[in-house]
């Protein structure tokens, strides 16, 4: 019987690492001795000897050359057809179309560790099924074998088991090792940016209600009679601090849930939209974020947390006085909400809206400070 082994090698997965300054970002992607550097100054290719102290720095394009390139590379891949058919719906195009050109080294890293872990759960059931056969195969030998073969073939099986337990102990510690290490290294001014950004996004994980607003159109006032100039279809859901499995930072992500497509994940600077199938990254600098304020009329029951700021009629004249020609005619409360909207060129396209105005306007007010950082690297 031929003794069990197993041998897995494993891909190094390379590490993402961001510093902030005054000058702007600089984002580095690789491993240690080689790795390329992305600044407003140009892209560096950094080789070394790890303990060495040798040292290469090497400038392969300049900034301006090299978002020329990308500008072109961005117009040669644009989708012809219309991002939206139906201008009214509130979507995002799939997430897989939608990674910043200099982001796709940190989309490629993500990959890399997705996929090498996809692999070695494979290679882990596997091994336990293998495992389980032999223990097996022990237990069917002490009940029906007896002399010496029995002694000969019950320690080849032992010496399997052992390597097979063995062989799950490695790859699970390598399935824990695949994934990329975001690492981020702020000034003093970024750091305080990004902690009230960060804290400011806890309070609005408190608020009431928080929804994802899926679709906006023109209301018939004349038709539906009432005082809405526009209806919106919105759908609750969930935000929070959350891991995304591919990435190990030491701040959770600042996580939003999605109706009607992928979720979003906020890291210092990118986010992750994370779909069933597919995913794409973007940079913060690249999205337009608006805060506005919205005055709803609330058919709903009113969240406690919000704002009434008028009344008026479930049913209306033009002259906002009731109709009465519906005798059940009720007042209906008008409410003051937050609104976070966020778009970029290539297909980003979310709108979410908050029961505390105050709560969103303060996280909105924090996130655009740091924002400004991020983009001072372009």
């Amino acid at each position: 019987m031929a003794s069990w082994s197993f041998r897995r090698r494993i891909k190094i997965i390379p590490g993402v690492r961001l510093n902030f300054s005054r000058g702007g970002i600089s984002t580095s992607i690789g491993i240690r001795g080689a790795n390329f550097t992305f600044s407003k100054d140009g892209t560096y290719l950094n080789t070394g000897i790890p303990g060495t102290g040798i040292y290469k720095r090497q400038k392969i394009s300049s900034s301006s050359k090299l978002r020329n390139n990308l500008a072109s590379e961005e117009n040669d891949n644009l989708n012809p057809q219309p991002i939206t058919e139906q201008k009214d719906n509130i979507f995002s195009v799939e997430p897989d179309k939608i990674t910043s050109q200099n982001m796709e080294g940190v989309k490629q890293s993500i990959i890399d560790a997705h996929c090498q872990r996809k692999e070695l759960v494979v290679d882990i059931k596997k091994v336990k099924k293998d495992l389980t056969l032999s223990k097996i195969k022990l237990f069917l030998i002490y009940l029906f074998i007896i002399g010496f073969i029995y002694k000969k073939i019950t320690e080849e099986i032992k010496k399997n088991i052992i390597s097979q337990k063995e062989a799950i102990l490695e790859l699970e510690k390598q399935i824990n090792e695949s994934y990329v290490q975001l690492d981020a290294e702020f000034d003093s001014e970024s750091l305080n940016k990004y902690e009230k950004v960060f804290e400011s996004f806890k309070e609005l994980m408190g608020i009431e209600k928080i929804w994802d607003i899926t679709r906006e159109e023109e209301n018939d006032k004349t038709k539906t009679r009432s005082s809405a100039s526009r209806a919106i279809v919105r759908k609750e859901i969930k935000i929070g601090l959350k891991d995304l499995e591919d990435i190990k930072y030491r701040k959770q992500s600042l996580y939003f849930s999605n109706a009607n497509g992928a979720d979003l994940y906020f890291y210092p600077s990118f986010i992750v939209m994370q779909g069933k199938d597919s995913f794409g990254v973007l940079g913060l600098d690249e999205i337009e974020f608006n805060f506005n304020s919205a005055k709803l009329v609330e058919e709903e029951k009113v969240p406690k947390d919000s704002e009434i700021i008028e009344y008026t009629w479930f049913k209306v004249n033009k002259n906002g006085q009731p109709d009465k020609r519906f005798k059940d005619n009720y007042q209906i409360p008008v409410v003051k909400y937050g609104v976070i909207n966020l778009k970029t060129k290539n297909g980003l396209n979310e709108e979410y809206q908050f029961s505390n105005y105050l709560i969103s306007e303060k996280f909105s007010n924090a996130f655009l400070e740091f924002k400004k950082i991020v983009e001072k690297s372009n």
